[in-house]
């Protein structure tokens, strides 16, 4: 059945009664009988993964609202980033359905997952992995480049994030150029030039001092409320652990 996109929801996720699938154009009709839906931009359900005969996650349940500061912490070796790759859709579970924008990614092949991950995945890491060749304007463009959108309208959006975020007077520059803390805002960047609809971060104040690492944590607050953006933060920090709308902790593979 074609539908207004490419990516197509499997009605059993939303309506369980019935077991034909809908294009995601009759999102209207679905979320006029299921309203809740409306605001869920993840949901997670039983997710499982082991590797080799190590089992990492033992049946994960999340989900996540749009707007939501999400906080995951736990010990090392909890689960935590394995979690996030999986959300990410970085790497798949052994079980388990991962819903993403009433999405079901289990229904998708690996090419429309990559073309799903970056129309509708942000993602900013410990290290901010900036191409060292490029500028802060063409790493943050990289991921429209990707899409297929245009030079001059990528580098218009590009320079708008980058004013937004504080830094675009190193539009020019290259990484080497930077401190940690714009390195980083340029990463944070290049995670919103595709708009997505989910933003991961794992450990994204790490590597940073911390009056660095706190200008960090108050600007996804800021880009919560300018921009309604969903953070899912994996964080050892306390702080912004504390401040988050929720704080999720994991032991052993699963959520407590």
């Amino acid at each position: 059945m074609e539908g207004s996109s490419k990516y197509l929801v499997k009605s059993d996720i939303l309506m369980p009664t019935f077991g034909a699938y809908f294009p995601t154009g009759n999102d209207s009709l679905i979320l006029s009988h299921f309203p809740y839906l409306r605001n869920m931009i993840l949901k997670a359900s039983q997710i499982h993964k082991s590797y080799g005969q190590l089992p990492i996650l033992r049946g994960v349940d999340l989900s996540v609202e749009k707007g939501e500061i999400v906080s995951i912490v736990g010990a090392s070796g909890a689960g935590k980033s394995t979690l996030l790759h999986i959300i990410g859709t970085l790497d798949k579970p052994d079980r388990g359905r991962l819903v993403i924008n009433n999405v079901d990614i289990g229904e998708l092949s690996q090419k429309k997952i990559s073309l799903f991950r970056n129309e509708h995945i942000g993602f900013v890491f410990q290290f901010h992995h900036l191409l060292p060749e490029f500028t802060a304007l063409e790493n943050v463009c990289i991921p429209a480049f990707i899409r297929g959108q245009g030079r001059k309208q990528a580098e218009m959006r590009g320079m708008e994030l980058l004013d937004r975020l504080g830094v675009k007077h190193r539009a020019e520059h290259k990484p080497s150029e930077m401190s940690g803390g714009e390195q980083q805002r340029v990463s944070v960047a290049r995670a919103l030039m595709n708009s997505p609809a989910l933003l991961l971060a794992d450990e994204p104040s790490g590597n940073l001092d911390s009056e660095n690492a706190a200008s960090l944590h108050q600007l996804f607050f800021e880009l919560r409320e300018s921009l309604k953006q969903t953070f899912i933060i994996v964080t050892h920090n306390e702080e912004l652990a504390s401040i988050s709308d929720r704080t999720v902790h994991m032991r052993d593979g699963q959520i407590l």
